[in-house]
């Protein structure tokens, strides 16, 4: 009896799951073997009832886990060790990224149809025009009109994800050539030389799934959108500050206005390529995203009546 096809939920975490409680009932109404979960958090930390309320995630940590630096090429090899470990299990058909601070906007059916109707994997992804994130030392493996720019939030099919899980030519280049410059506050202690708006200031997470789809030929295979909502940070008064860090929604902030507004967007604009993505799946228009981030554990409560209603 062939397996029934499921999604593969892969969560980037640090310790604790702060949105477990929403997870926990995202997950409840699920049908048996419709989906899998698996974790990559700092190295020896386990989910249990102790550490988690929610008991889907129990023992789904994985055991060769790495410790993670925002903005370092650590990122992208968790995220290929969750995708080797999910592709171990041949019913896994999607696979899905998302961080610890995601809520799902909708209930699993909704999510599971969606995904599951659309011939192409979801991949946030537009050409990359500023010289300073391209190293020219990755040439001729990554050449310039390969390089691209988006969410590292995707949602994978299962071929797409061999390509990401198995690659051993991208990868160790984005190791050696991407590397961020040093956070803005920090400019002052480092004694750095020239400009360093000039420098070379690559986000490997930002980068490589959607660098490494189009080396291979697979561009035209995605929808180039991440199904995953963020609101990035443009309050800064150093222009270089902005953007850098996503808005965190607190129980404050976490309203039906908010999440509506969220579900209520069907369109993403690309100012780089003057290109407008209207959302869909299977051609049939669709709400653009089916996840959200940043929440905080104080929101969880206010968002178990708001975002699984439908």
């Amino acid at each position: 009896m062939e397996a029934h096809p499921k999604l593969a939920f892969l969560f980037l975490a640090r310790n604790r799951m702060p949105l477990d409680i929403v997870w926990d009932l995202f997950f409840q109404e699920a049908a048996k073997g419709s989906f899998s979960v698996y974790i990559h958090s700092r190295p020896g930390f386990v989910y249990n009832k102790r550490t988690t309320m929610c008991k889907h995630f129990f023992n789904r940590q994985l055991s060769n886990s790495v410790l993670v630096d925002w903005g370092e090429a650590s990122m992208i090899e968790a995220e290929r060790l969750l995708l080797v470990e999910a592709l171990k299990d041949p019913a896994n058909d999607r696979f899905l990224l998302v961080s610890d601070s995601c809520v799902p906007l909708y209930n699993f059916s909704y999510i599971y149809g969606y995904v599951m109707a659309s011939p192409k994997s979801f991949v946030d992804s537009f050409s990359d025009v500023k010289e300073s994130r391209y190293n020219p030392k990755m040439a001729p493996i990554i050449q310039r009109d390969k390089w691209r720019k988006g969410s590292q939030w995707f949602a994978l099919k299962r071929d797409h994800a061999a390509v990401v899980a198995y690659d051993t030519d991208v990868f160790p280049l984005f190791q050696q050539h991407c590397k961020r410059r040093p956070l803005p506050e920090f400019w002052r202690q480092q004694h750095m030389n020239g400009d360093p708006s000039k420098q070379h200031n690559c986000i490997p997470d930002e980068h490589y799934v959607q660098t490494l789809l189009a080396i291979r030929g697979h561009e035209d295979e995605t929808e180039r959108r991440s199904l995953t909502f963020t609101q990035w940070d443009q309050s800064g008064k150093n222009r270089e500050r902005k953007g850098w860090h996503p808005v965190t929604f607190a129980l404050s902030d976490t309203s039906d206005e908010l999440i509506n507004s969220i579900k209520n967007i069907t369109s993403v604009y690309y100012e780089t390529e003057y290109r407008t993505e209207w959302c869909s799946s299977n051609g049939t228009a669709r709400p653009c995203f089916l996840f959200a981030r940043k929440f905080t554990r104080g929101a969880a409560l206010k968002l178990l009546n708001q975002t699984l209603k439908s």
